[in-house]
């Protein structure tokens, strides 16, 4: 196999990559700049206040996701569409 044929074959899996990763969900990528702080406040407004502790984009369920902790310990997870409107929300029971 050629330098070439594998430097193209690299290439095309490290691209492919976020593909796959966008396609399942699979991101993990936190929200960051004018997009955290619109998500923040839609997400604290939805949940009557607390504390933001986590974020994502691509989550498997909405565009954004934001994890609330509230005064009281539970957690929350918003869920935003691309407008920052709550579309759902999942309460974490661990504990």
């Amino acid at each position: 196999m050629t330098r070439r044929m594998k430097l193209l074959m690299a290439g095309a899996l490290v691209a492919a990559v976020p593909v796959v990763a966008a396609a399942t969900g699979d991101t993990d990528t936190p929200i960051t700049g004018a997009a955290l702080e619109q998500a923040s406040a839609a997400a604290l407004a939805h949940t009557g206040g607390g504390t933001v502790t986590d974020s994502e984009v691509g989550d498997e369920e909405s565009l954004y996701e934001v994890e609330v902790t509230l005064d009281d310990g539970r957690q929350i997870d918003v869920q935003l569409d691309e407008s920052f409107i709550v579309v759902g929300e999942e309460t974490d029971n661990d504990g």
